[in-house]
């Protein structure tokens, strides 16, 4: 693990439950109720056993570019760089069937692959609060919900550097979603014990999960991010 040591406890800690969660798999990090596992998930997910959600931002297709953010409107955003380095398996369409026969599934940027959903409920991010839109990048992002129910909404400025709340979280990864935004997932599934995040980034997910009391594992195949997600989860801390 390049950059990070794990400590000895949760060394002999994660010697001991190797295989309890992933037959045959060595955990990159593993501690209180928390794995992840350094891979490609479609690769992983089949010897991974009791997960009661799938909560996920995946790569969905969109052939993530550079770009630059802008200023327009009322409420101007400085002009930053934005987008500066692709993301991983996103130059290729989503496809979510291995993930659709979990008991709860939450996916993000659903809009982009919806024919290839079943029917759901819909969640909605509006990204700018209360304010008036001022670039050319989204302003509302979707996730997909299995099983009936009343579609949701969801409202946090977080846009290029502007983020709301008074949240003093890091941008760790390009497409990163705010803590805020997946703790308030969590209650979308408040039977789920564990929650499994196979596309992990920074692994926002796996805090917020286990900032709920939930058991959570990450899967995550670029090896930089799973080193973040493992420092902010021995840190202790909620950015």
């Amino acid at each position: 693990m390049k950059g990070f040591t794990m400590p000895k406890d949760v060394e002999e800690q994660s010697a001991a439950s190797v295989g309890s969660t992933a037959v045959g798999l060595t955990p990159y990090y593993q501690r209180d109720g928390i794995t992840i596992y350094h891979g490609n998930c479609l690769e992983i997910i089949g010897a991974i056993d009791g997960v009661d959600a799938v909560v996920s931002d995946p790569p969905y297709g969109i052939g993530y570019v550079k770009g630059k953010g802008g200023r327009r409107g009322a409420y101007s955003a400085p002009v930053v760089k934005r987008n500066i380095e692709p993301v991983l398996g996103d130059d290729k369409p989503f496809d979510p069937s291995p993930f659709l026969a979990y008991k709860h599934v939450i996916l993000w940027g659903a809009n982009h692959y919806a024919q290839r959903l079943p029917h759901g409920r819909w969640i909605a991010w509006n990204k700018l609060g209360d304010k008036e839109p001022w670039d050319s990048f989204s302003d509302v992002e979707f996730a997909w919900q299995n099983g009936r129910g009343k579609d949701r909404m969801f409202s946090m400025l977080w846009k290029g550097i502007c983020k709301g709340d008074g949240s003093q979280e890091q941008r760790n990864h390009p497409t990163q979603k705010p803590l805020r935004l997946m703790r308030w997932c969590m209650g979308l599934v408040p039977d789920a014990e564990t929650i499994l995040d196979p596309f992990m980034g920074s692994g926002t997910t796996i805090v917020a999960a286990r900032a709920e009391g939930r058991k959570a594992i990450g899967i995550e195949i670029e090896e930089r991010y799973c080193e973040i997600a493992a420092k902010r989860l021995s840190q202790g801390v909620l950015f």
